[in-house]
């Protein structure tokens, strides 16, 4: 595993080190003690995928609130997404977003550390997502950002985004 840090602090990609040979590529996608000696905690609590029919989905942006803060390993497993991470932690980089293409061609996993929005957006048709998650889903611990916060200015690649009616509730943030 190569683990490459992002500029946000804590931000890691973690790419793969492919072995080839005439049957194809293996790869080691985990381990707990390289994660922990680089300062990631590896505890897994909770795993999930999102299906994502068309081109454009977009879901997010999302964090869970104190007590329930959680870490974030993020896979595109099929098809490819532009994945945003923002800083929610009082500091410099306050606010601050950071993406990353992940895709099922680069076999890419991003570690989203606690105290950090994430969402992202489909760039194929039939695209799925795995993440890895370091606590337990607390819906009273939900919480999001809207998608198109002026604030934040994100650049999302595909304008007209397919989402839910509940991400696209999410509040604007207040300068």
């Amino acid at each position: 595993m190569i683990l490459a840090p992002g500029r946000l602090p804590g931000v890691v990609r973690i790419d793969v080190e492919p072995l080839v040979d005439d049957r194809g590529v293996f790869a080691r996608t985990w381990c707990a003690r390289e994660l922990a000696a680089a300062g990631i905690d590896p505890r897994i609590a909770q795993c999930n995928i999102s299906y994502n029919r068309v081109r454009g989905t977009l879901r997010g942006l999302h964090y869970q609130a104190e007590p329930h803060a959680e870490a974030k390993f993020v896979r595109c497993t099929a098809g490819a997404i532009f994945d945003v991470i923002v800083d929610l932690r009082p500091g410099p980089t306050y606010l601050h977003w950071e993406s990353f293409t992940l895709s099922a061609a680069n076999r890419s996993t991003l570690y989203v550390p606690r105290g950090c929005a994430h969402g992202f957006q489909t760039l194929e048709d039939a695209t799925e997502v795995f993440y890895q998650m370091s606590e337990f889903y607390a819906p009273e611990a939900a919480r999001g950002i809207a998608w198109d916060d002026p604030v934040l200015g994100i650049e999302w690649p595909i304008d007209g985004p397919v989402m839910s009616a509940k991400d696209r509730s999410y509040a604007h943030l207040t300068p």
